[in-house]
């Protein structure tokens, strides 16, 4: 038995206001609303202008959450920023708590890129099943417009920018709100989708030399990423279901990570799960990586779609490539 449960207590999200839609789009490269909406499901995404950031993101999305837990920030133990974009390649998750005045918390960023937010939300429960934190703040957030290729259509269609945010407080051990887990990981398909540092060999003295150099645009093999998430994802969740002693027909909620309307219903399909118990804001928002489920989680609770004891199945995947699930029971009103 552990020695405390985990229960979410506040949502919060934050996207930028410029949109860019298909049409816009079309104006940019070879495509068109038709083409991309059929392939994606995708609608229009929004970008972050020059002025934001994923610290002014993520801040006004953990702000929103406290607000809602009616958390002071001063009580918070932990801030881990889920992130592929940081602001500085050194974290950007210490920015964030400073930012919401979380002065007594410790915080760390995590990269596991689409996967970031559901790893993550293991990684917060475990410090707080062990007893060591009890007050987690948890952000997703990510701007990936910075690392797009935007003349590839292949790519450019895809991705957005955003950011989202949970409290996870302790709760009782028989009301832990984190029912069951299963996360992978595999670098042998890594180069479907990729965002890698490209440097040139520069000399400093004799023959001692060095790589410089910065990071190419993101990069994606999109057959082989829908052929890996449709296999995989059902997987993980079937697992995940099992260990928390549940089936799909438990499930009152699939929500899945935002990137593709289509693999999200070939995986609600697979699961035997309808179509109405998918949670999709994508067609508004495109692929915003380790934001995309913790947005998608703030817009369904604060439309009043969650309840008590809801059981949600969360499943993040993408670069790594990595993969993974949670059971969550959702008691966003049952603290301790």
């Amino acid at each position: 038995m552990y020695s405390a449960g985990m229960a979410i207590t506040g949502t919060g999200s934050a996207a930028p206001s410029v949109k860019l839609t298909n049409q816009n789009l079309s104006q940019m490269v070879e495509t068109s609303d038709d083409w991309i909406t059929t392939r994606t499901g995708i609608k229009e995404r929004s970008v972050a202008s020059p002025q934001e950031s994923v610290v002014s993101l993520g801040t006004q999305a953990a702000l929103n959450a406290l607000e809602m837990a009616q958390v002071d920030p001063k009580e918070i133990d932990l801030v881990i920023l889920a992130t592929s974009t940081p602001d500085d390649l050194f974290g950007s998750a210490v920015s964030i708590q400073t930012a919401v005045g979380a002065t007594q918390a410790v915080g760390f960023d995590l990269t596991a890129a689409c996967s970031g937010f559901v790893f993550g939300l293991v990684n917060a429960t475990q410090f707080i099943r062990t007893g060591v934190y009890r007050k987690v703040l948890l952000v997703g957030a990510d701007l990936l417009s910075r690392w797009v290729d935007w003349s590839d259509r292949s790519t450019c269609i895809l991705f957005g920018d955003g950011a989202g945010a949970v409290v996870i407080e302790a709760t009782t051990p028989d009301h832990d709100g984190l029912l069951g887990f299963e996360l992978c990981s595999d670098a042998q398909l890594s180069h479907t989708l990729n965002l890698a540092h490209q440097g040139e060999a520069k000399t400093l003295v004799d023959q001692t030399q060095v790589s410089q150099g910065s990071y190419r645009p993101i990069a994606m093999k999109g057959k082989e990423v829908y052929r890996f998430a449709v296999e995989k994802v059902p997987e993980v969740i079937s697992k995940a279901l099992f260990r928390a002693e549940l089936t799909a027909k438990d499930v009152d909620w699939l929500l899945l990570h935002q990137a593709n309307q289509r693999i999200m219903d070939a995986v609600a399909q697979r699961l035997n799960l309808p179509r109405d118990r998918v949670i999709s804001n994508l067609a508004h928002y495109g692929n915003t990586s380790a934001a995309s489920i913790p947005l998608a989680l703030d817009e369904a609770m604060r439309a009043g779609k969650l309840h008590a004891n809801d059981i949600i199945a969360m499943s993040g995947f993408g670069a790594g490539l990595t993969w993974g699930a949670a059971i969550v029971q959702w008691q966003i009103n049952q603290k301790e």
